[in-house]
């Protein structure tokens, strides 16, 4: 038990000390920072010392010089004061801010870049509170709670050494402030509310840039749209950080100018006093200040005592961060380049699993040759999308090769691998932006026109992209939720043919869609396979009978292969999934 408690413990300092790693890029500021701290620590015990002075001095002694200075003293504690406290709270949030960028970029750089394995072990809703939520944590503990054991631990040690100066204990009087202070604060919460709704509103447009590049990320990778999720995401996260530090700078201000407020009540009504006072006694001005340092010394005694709180809840929101950074990116060790890409490929002996103990695919060979069509069929968990997901090394298979053009896809970069290939999948993704974007995204460079039309023309997108006013650059919302389901598939095959990649993996999404949507969609299914290497995932059988092969799968074996006539006349399984599959249609159409 002792034994889990010291691990525990040492695990705790280790996180905090990786996590403290991310302010040495702002030690200037922090210095300052700090220097700031240390000034409104050892002006804290100065209060008190004056209150002393005002009541043995001005009172008991009335010394004239004394009463005409002393509010002119208190005006520059309090100046000095607001302005340490100012600097160190603004600095430190300004460091807190920055960290919370850094970390949040990098987490998100690195989640972009993780393979797809981790996001079938992981919702989308989980990273983003990992993003937004964790993240908060991570820079309270490395800045908030950092000042606390700064500002308050030293205010305390001088507090205390002030007291053991003193002697015996005095009293303090308490003022109010009227109607003035008041109006602040007033206006202050005006602001505050103001920027608060600015900050939820920034929220959720990371969360949502987040939650697009986790849900496609087969897209992303693909076409490479790597560097355009970092700028959509640095813009909001920009964006995010601007509001927090409006917030940042009025949270900053509100405090130092309430005490300078207080100040100034403070030293007229204490100058008036003191022009009035008749009394003696030598140990009023003790008694004053020594009850005076007592008030001080409990709220940041009160701090340091809940310190604990924000250390362990940072503590764990770093476990949470950092093993999220910590996850293997996809492995990319290939070097290998394609120069000429034809569209030969080929699996030999390919078996795979998502688990150890469980077989999707066992011994799957065959070649697709260059501008072939080959289709796979079978019912749902035969081993067809996993088929195609293989070949964009989505997954690596665990026995076994597949090649392009004679080459291991695995002895290529993944960035070179994926330029030679397109998909098209049955769900289709689209991203919050215009048509234009969609069809073009990913693609390094400026776009190119005439390539954009004639993929928008091949893809029957211009019959509906005409409907909008302002044509491809209409924006179509979230997921495509502007758009019906030919259209966004539509646009997918557009997105597929502008990339012009030699291999196509096309998800067949028909069967949801209605007869007219359909007929478009296999138009430009048509105009996308050609003169491409196509691996067609079948799901209508009366779509593919036009291909050059149909491999037949069942639990992850291939049980026939060969054109559609040819299993028709063999009268094997393929040949009773083609009857099923017209005797399925014939009972929907009646």
């Amino acid at each position: 038990m002792a034994a889990d408690k010291s691990s525990r413990s040492h695990e705790g300092w280790q996180l905090y000390r990786r996590l403290l790693q991310y302010v040495i890029p702002y030690r200037k500021i922090f210095f300052f920072a700090v220097i700031a701290m240390v000034i409104v620590a050892v002006t804290q015990p100065v209060l008190p010392y004056f209150l002393k002075g005002i009541t043995d001095k001005g009172f008991i002694e009335q010394d004239a010089e004394y009463i005409r200075l002393i509010p002119l003293y208190i005006i520059g504690l309090f100046l000095i004061r607001g302005t340490a406290a100012f600097i160190s709270q603004y600095g430190i949030y300004w460091i807190g801010r920055n960290i919370i960028y850094d970390v949040r970029r990098e987490m998100f750089q690195r989640l972009i870049h993780l393979p797809i394995r981790f996001f079938d072990e992981n919702n989308s809703a989980s990273l983003v509170s990992k993003l937004i939520y964790d993240v908060e944590q991570v820079a309270n503990a490395a800045t908030s709670a950092l000042t606390t054991l700064v500002k308050d631990g030293l205010t305390v040690i001088l507090l205390l050494a002030y007291l053991a100066y003193l002697d015996f204990t005095l009293t303090i009087l308490f003022l109010t402030i009227g109607p003035l202070l008041a109006w602040f604060v007033r206006d202050m919460s005006k602001r505050f509310r103001t920027v608060s709704t600015a900050i939820q509103q920034s929220m959720g447009r990371i969360a949502h840039v987040t939650k697009e590049a986790s849900e496609g990320q087969r897209i992303l990778k693909t076409f490479g749209g790597h560097e355009k999720e970092l700028q959509h995401f640095h813009e909001v996260n920009s964006e995010n950080k601007a509001h927090y530090m409006k917030k940042a700078a009025v949270s900053a201000m509100s405090v130092p100018v309430v005490e300078l407020f207080v100040a100034f009540a403070l030293a007229g009504l204490i100058y008036f006093m003191l022009q009035q006072a008749q009394s003696e006694g030598a140990t009023v001005g003790t008694f004053v200040a020594y009850l005076t340092t007592m008030l001080l010394i409990m709220p940041p005694v009160r701090r340091l005592t809940k310190i604990n709180e924000p250390l362990q809840t940072g503590i764990a929101a770093a476990r949470s961060v950092f093993g999220l950074m910590d996850e293997q990116e996809e492995v990319d060790e290939g070097h290998g380049r394609l120069e000429a890409v034809e569209g030969h490929v080929e699996y030999r002996d390919v078996s795979f699993g998502y688990h150890d103990d469980v077989s999707v695919l066992s011994s799957i060979s065959f070649a697709i040759e260059p501008g072939q069509i080959v289709a796979l069929v079978g019912s749902s968990g035969s081993g067809k999308t996993t088929i195609a997901s293989l070949l964009a090394r989505f997954y690596d298979p665990d026995g076994g090769s597949i090649s392009i053009e004679g080459v291991d896809i695995r002895s290529l970069q993944l960035k070179e691998l994926r330029k030679h290939i397109a998909i098209v999948p049955q769900e289709t993704i689209l991203f919050d932006g215009s048509i234009a974007e969609n069809i073009t995204y990913g693609v390094e460079g400026p776009v190119d026109t005439e390539k954009l039309k004639s993929a928008v023309d091949a893809a029957n997108v211009s019959e509906f992209a005409e409907r909008f006013s302002e044509g491809l650059e209409a924006q179509i919302g979230e997921r495509g939720v502007r758009l019906s389901g030919g259209q966004r598939q539509r646009i997918a095959i557009a997105r597929a043919i502008y990339k012009d990649a030699p291999i196509l993996i096309l998800d067949e999404a028909t069967s949801a869609l209605d007869t007219r949507s359909e007929r478009h969609v296999q138009e430009a299914m048509l105009h996308l396979m050609e003169k491409r290497t196509t691996l067609v995932i079948a799901h209508r059988l009366s779509t593919i009978e036009h291909a050059d092969q149909i491999i037949v799968l069942q639990e992850g074996h291939i049980l026939e292969q060969g054109t559609h006539h040819a299993l028709m006349q063999r009268n094997g399984a393929y040949a009773e999934l083609h009857q099923k599959h017209f005797r399925d249609l014939d009972v929907i159409e009646d």
